[in-house]
């Protein structure tokens, strides 16, 4: 299927300002570059750097806590946050959530939480097609064009200087005082996901050293570990995994990130049905994501929220033996209609 992002902002009179776009708008400037590639290069040094680091110093029970509490804090604001809330609508949520899981989301330190949307509703209107930000067919099927799309795919599309309009994609956050300002507080987010493991290492060992090794491990590795994860559904999701479900689409089912991933790389039944608040919806298919909305919703937290059918699954699956590439197995062509409308109501809802 096919999702409809947004309408676009309504005219307005001249009187009336406009939503701004947050963090540089529509055109990456030079210093985002570089700021994005330090947060991408140190990390990823402290990532490798981790195993011959608790080889030789070791790690502690607090460390490996920093990272493990930090890790799903910004997983879960990621995925219920930025993704399955405020991108698809899978579930409305009171307004202490809503500003909870767009700060948690912040704490991953993916980017402003109204460019990440605009982005991913981009992704899906597009999705392997002209037109996706991060497809790794962008080059071609062979296998070099192959591997320098999962490249692509997985980090360097992000440097491109071309940004996706907000306005067009994300009005509807533009238009929230709330979201807007948090987006446009990212900096400030950024800070305080890179600081706090550290402070928190130090106080509770009450030494410098914890501080330390509560920063590279609780923001440093974390940080990297995570990034790494979540771009991994870009590219690995969308080149290789099972297809049960009928999309227009390459995205695929890969088990063996779905613990890590909160449930996210159960890809294909996303991209066949992208409001649906669960995506792991066979037996045995974790996602702790859909868990956690249950949790908003028993606590009264989170309301409306979009579970699967069964019958609406059932016809969404692919016969046996097709779709092995994605699609219905013929053209990777389905009749979107259904899902369009359903997506639609939940943005303007």
């Amino acid at each position: 299927m096919t999702s409809t992002p947004p309408p676009e902002v309504p005219a307005r009179s001249q009187a009336e300002p406009q939503p701004l776009g947050t963090l540089g708008g529509e055109q990456r400037r030079s210093a985002e570059q570089v700021a994005l590639l330090l947060f991408i290069v140190v990390p990823f040094l402290a990532l490798v750097a981790a195993v011959p680091f608790a080889w030789g110093w070791g790690v502690s029970w607090l460390d490996l806590a920093l990272l493990v509490s930090f890790y799903f804090i910004g997983c879960h604001g990621i995925t219920a946050g930025f993704h399955r809330h405020f991108t698809h609508s899978s579930f409305k949520a009171k307004r202490p959530l809503r500003i909870a899981l767009a700060i948690a989301g912040s704490l991953a330190v993916e980017g402003p939480l109204i460019r990440w949307v605009a982005d991913h509703r981009k992704h899906h209107k597009h999705s392997d097609a002209d037109g996706d930000p991060h497809s790794p067919w962008r080059y071609g099927e062979t296998i070099p064009a192959l591997l320098k799309g999962l490249w692509w795919a997985h980090m360097a599309w992000m440097f491109n200087t071309e940004q996706t309009s907000q306005t067009k994609y994300a009005p509807d956050l533009l238009r929230d005082p709330d979201m807007r300002r948090i987006s446009r507080q990212f900096v400030l987010w950024t800070v305080v996901s890179l600081a706090l493991p550290g402070l928190l290492g130090g106080l509770i060992s009450w030494s410098w050293w914890g501080a330390v090794t509560g920063f590279f491990w609780g923001a440093l590795v974390r940080i990297a570990l995570l990034h790494h994860v979540t771009w991994s559904i870009n590219s690995i999701c969308h080149a290789v995994g099972k297809h049960p479900f009928k999309s227009r689409d390459r995205s695929g089912n890969v088990w063996w990130l779905a613990v890590l991933s909160c449930g996210e790389s159960w890809h294909n039944l996303h991209h066949a049905d992208p409001t649906c608040a669960r995506h792991g919806v066979d037996r045995w298919q974790v996602d702790s994501t859909a868990r956690l909305i249950r949790w908003f919703e028993k606590l009264g937290w989170a309301h409306d929220v979009r579970w699967p059918r069964p019958t609406r699954i059932e016809a969404k699956r692919n016969p046996p033996g097709a779709g092995k590439r994605g699609g219905n197995g013929e053209n990777g062509k389905e009749n979107p209609k259904e899902n369009r409308k359903e997506e639609a109501a939940a943005h303007a809802a």
